[in-house]
């Protein structure tokens, strides 16, 4: 097989129900990289948190915050932060709507305020609480927000601003990127840097976040969802492999013959 380069989504995917990453996976990872592929991860998280999975992988290239920050062998390559006026105007928003919003630069998270919500959503990935500091989205360039609400905050807001991209990734909680970026923009951006092509993409992914890289390569490359992914991811992909907990991940790469 042609060398691929392969872009693994990270909760749900590499990481099991447990948010631990099982031993076949390490496995079929460690036996795609000896026949000659290279190994990537494409996420919604921020690059610090994916530090401790990209150690146990030694990958050093990433896709993060959904597309809007992408590493190539350690080396920003494409950055596309939210443009402030913006971001002041959702804060206003916010403020108004009482609804927390977590920012995430290339550091660090702080938020307007810590909920109820916030501690949850921040549970469920065993993420530390984020700083409080109201104006920290005026520091420094900020590459997602994390917009807390239920079904009618979330409306309200995508009136508010078109020129945003919401995915709910949490019952209580909300990524928010610049319009016309995902996974697959930062997948296209990292080929433009790189010798790869897209027929040499192969991605794998679970969630509503995945969906339109998931769609961009099942054609042009290959894509897997996983068997506990969301219809959408599975609808998008070009084959569905078993679930996360039943080592879905290496199945597919044997199908795949990468491994």
């Amino acid at each position: 097989m042609e060398k691929k380069i392969l872009f693994f989504d990270i909760d749900g995917t590499l990481y099991n129900s447990n948010k631990e990453l099982p031993q076949a996976t390490r496995e079929a990872i460690d036996a795609a990289r000896a026949n000659g592929h290279e190994v990537a991860i494409a996420t919604g998280r921020s690059p610090y948190f994916l530090e401790e999975v990209a150690k146990e992988l030694a990958v050093d290239s990433y896709v993060s915050f959904n597309g809007q920050y992408v590493v190539h062998k350690g080396k920003l390559i494409s950055g596309s932060p939210l443009p402030l006026e913006t971001m002041e105007r959702m804060v206003d928003m916010a403020y108004k709507e009482d609804s927390p919003l977590v920012f995430l630069d290339d550091e660090k998270m702080s938020s307007t305020i810590n909920t109820h919500e916030v501690q949850v959503s921040m549970d469920s990935l065993f993420y530390p609480m984020p700083t409080v500091a109201p104006k920290a989205y005026s520091l420094k360039p900020i590459y997602q927000i994390l917009l807390y609400g239920d079904a009618a905050v979330e409306a309200d807001y995508r009136k508010a601003f078109p020129e945003l991209h919401f995915i709910r990734w949490h019952e209580y909680s909300l990524d928010v990127i610049n319009k016309g970026v995902s996974k697959a923009y930062g997948i296209e951006q990292f080929l433009k840097h790189t010798d790869f092509e897209a027929k040499d993409v192969v991605v794998f992914g679970d969630g509503l976040n995945d969906k339109e890289m998931l769609e961009a390569f099942s054609e042009r490359g290959i894509s897997v969802a996983m068997g506990n992914g969301v219809d959408e991811a599975k609808r998008a992909a070009t084959f569905v492999t078993d679930h996360v907990d039943h080592d879905g991940l290496s199945k597919a790469m044997k199908k795949i013959g990468l491994i």
